[in-house]
C-alpha cells in the first residue's frame, strides 16, 4: 500500500525546550548515533545471560532449547535455591559452559565473568532499566521484559547509552507475536481496512489470585504508591506497530488518564484473607481501572485500558479501526472491508478461515507450527525469541527499537501525571529526537 492519505499532513518536528515539561527533548549527546534501523554485526551462536529466574525465565528457557543459534552461557538470581533449581533444568542442548552467580553483585559478575552477547532480564520493574544499562555498558544488547522502565528519567538514560555504546536494546513485548496479531498486523500493511484512524488496547486481566500465590508480592509497593495505567504495553504495542507509530508517517503526542476509585483490592482483601495480610495492612492508591486516551500526531485517537482487579475475563481488545473496516480481538471479529456493510461482525472459525488463508502473517506459516509444540501460551514466546536469535545471528534490525520500547512505556508515568492533575493532557517525548520520520516501517518478514 502507498502512503496514507493521513502521512500527506505536515509532518513538522518541533522540539520542545523547556526543561521540566513532559516532553522535553534533551540534545542528543556527543557520539551518540541514532539506532532507528540499527544492525549489529551477526553472531553465529547468540551467547545468552538471564537475570531473574522465576516464572518468566522458566518459560524462556523452555522455549530457547529448540531454537537455532542460542546457548545460555550465564545464570544470575537472588536465591541460590532458585538458581540451582534453574540450572539444573536448563537442558543440555541450550548450555554451553553455564556460570552461575547469586547475591546483590551477581549481576555484574555475570556481565564480566561470563560475557554474554545479550541479556534477557527478567526482574522486577523497578531495576529494568538500570540493568539494561549495565548490560550495554559490559557491551551486551539488552533485552527487557515490560515494561522498559518506570520513569521518564529512566527511559531517556536506556536511550541514551544504547545510543552511546550502540547496543540493541528491546523491550520483549511478546503480545506483538501473538497469530492475531500477525495477522492485523498483515492486513493493515495490505491496506485492508482503508486508513487507520483509531485503536483500542486493553490489559484486562483479574490477577488478584496470581499475585497472593506469589513468592513474594512486589506489585503490593507499586499499588499503594502510585496509580495510573502501571502496565500499558501488551494491548498496545500491537497497535503502535499497526499505526506505524515511531516510524515514518506518525507518533505519540499527548495523552489524557482517569482512573476509577481504589476499592476491589480492599473488598478482596477484607473478604478473602487474615486482618495481618499486608493486604489488609496497606492503603491502595491504584485506581482498580485506569482509561487514556493517546491523541497521535496525526491526529488518530487510541484508548488505552488497564485493570488487575476486577472480576472480568481476560482481555487485550486489540481493535484497529480504520476509513474501510474495523479488526478487533477477543474474540477475533471483522467488520466492513468489503465483507459486509459493517453493521455487523464477521466472526467465527468458519467465516475467518478465508482470511487466514489470505493473510496469516508469513512468520506464522513459518514458525507456528513449532511455536504451538514449543510454547503453551500461543506460541507468541516463542516466536519472540526466535526472532530475536534470528536477527542477532543474521545482523540484522530487531523488530523493535529502543525507542519504541520507551515510548510505549512512557504510557504509565504519563498517565500517573495526567491521573494526578485531574486528567490534563500530558505530551510525550520524542526519545528519536525527531529521527522516527526517517526511519522505515516494520516489515512483513517473509
Amino acid at each position: 500500500m502507498g502512503r496514507s492519505r493521513l502521512a500527506t499532513a505536515a509532518r513538522i518536528h518541533v522540539q520542545n525546550t523547556a526543561p521540566g515539561r513532559t516532553d522535553f527533548v534533551p540534545l542528543r549527546p556527543a557520539g551518540a548515533v541514532y539506532l532507528g534501523n540499527f544492525r549489529a554485526p551477526a553472531l553465529e551462536t547468540v551467547r545468552l545471560g538471564i537475570v531473574g529466574l522465576g516464572e518468566r525465565c522458566g518459560v524462556l528457557l523452555e522455549q530457547l532449547k529448540t531454537i537455532p543459534h542460542a546457548e545460555v552461557v550465564g545464570l544470575c538470581d537472588l536465591s541460590l535455591p532458585a538458581l540451582q533449581a534453574a540450572a539444573q533444568e536448563c537442558p543440555p542442548e541450550l548450555s554451553g559452559a553455564l556460570h552461575l552467580f547469586s547475591g546483590p553483585q551477581g549481576y555484574e559478575r555475570m556481565l564480566e565473568e561470563a560475557h554474554p552477547d545479550a541479556v534477557l532480564i527478567c526482574t522486577t520493574w523497578a531495576t529494568h532499566a538500570s540493568m539494561a544499562v549495565a548490560a550495554m555498558e559490559h557491551g551486551a544488547h539488552a533485552l527487557v521484559e515490560v515494561p522498559l522502565g518506570l520513569t521518564l528519567q529512566e527511559l531517556w538514560q536506556v536511550v541514551d547509552t544504547a545510543e552511546r555504546t550502540q547496543r540493541h536494546c528491546m523491550m520483549m513485548e511478546n503480545c506483538c507475536y501473538g497469530r492475531d496479531e500477525l495477522m492485523f498486523l498483515n492486513m493493515v500493511r495490505q491496506g485492508f481496512i482503508g486508513d487507520l484512524l483509531h485503536g483500542e488496547a486493553a490489559y484486562i486481566h483479574d490477577l488478584r489470585e496470581r499475585q497472593l500465590n506469589a513468592e513474594t508480592d512486589w506489585h503490593l509497593a507499586h499499588l499503594a504508591t502510585r496509580n495510573g495505567n502501571l502496565y500499558p504495553t501488551h494491548g498496545l504495542g500491537p497497535l503502535a506497530q499497526y499505526m506505524n507509530l515511531a516510524r515514518t508517517d506518525d507518533t505519540f503526542d499527548r495523552i489524557v488518564s482517569l482512573s476509577s476509585p481504589a476499592l476491589g483490592r480492599a473488598a478482596y482483601a477484607e473478604k478473602n484473607l487474615p486482618p495481618d495480610h499486608p493486604w489488609n495492612q496497606v492503603e491502595f492508591k491504584c485506581g482498580d481501572i485506569n482509561t487514556s486516551i493517546i491523541k497521535t500526531r496525526l491526529g488518530r485517537t487510541i484508548l488505552v485500558q488497564w485493570d488487575e482487579t476486577s472480576p472480568r475475563p481476560y482481555n487485550r481488545r486489540n481493535l484497529i479501526q480504520g476509513t474501510e473496516g474495523t479488526l478487533a480481538g477477543f474474540p477475533t471479529r471483522i467488520a466492513g472491508a468489503g465483507l459486509n456493510d459493517g453493521s455487523e461482525w464477521v466472526v467465527g472459525d468458519d467465516a475467518l478461515e478465508p482470511l487466514r488463508e489470505r493473510f496469516e502473517h508469513p512468520l506464522w506459516r513459518r514458525l507456528g507450527e513449532a511455536a504451538a509444540e514449543a510454547d503453551s501460551r500461543g506460541g507468541m514466546n516463542y516466536i519472540l525469541l526466535a526472532r530475536i536469535v534470528e536477527c542477532l545471528h543474521r545482523g540484522e534490525p530487531l523488530d523493535q527499537n529502543v525507542y519504541e520500547g520507551a515510548l510505549w512505556s512512557a504510557v504509565a508515568p504519563l498517565s500517573e501525571k495526567s491521573v494526578r492533575e485531574g486528567g490534563l493532557p500530558q505530551g510525550f517525548p520524542d526519545f528519536t529526537r525527531g529521527d522516527w520520520q526517517s526511519t522505515p516501517p516494520l516489515g512483513i518478514v517473509e
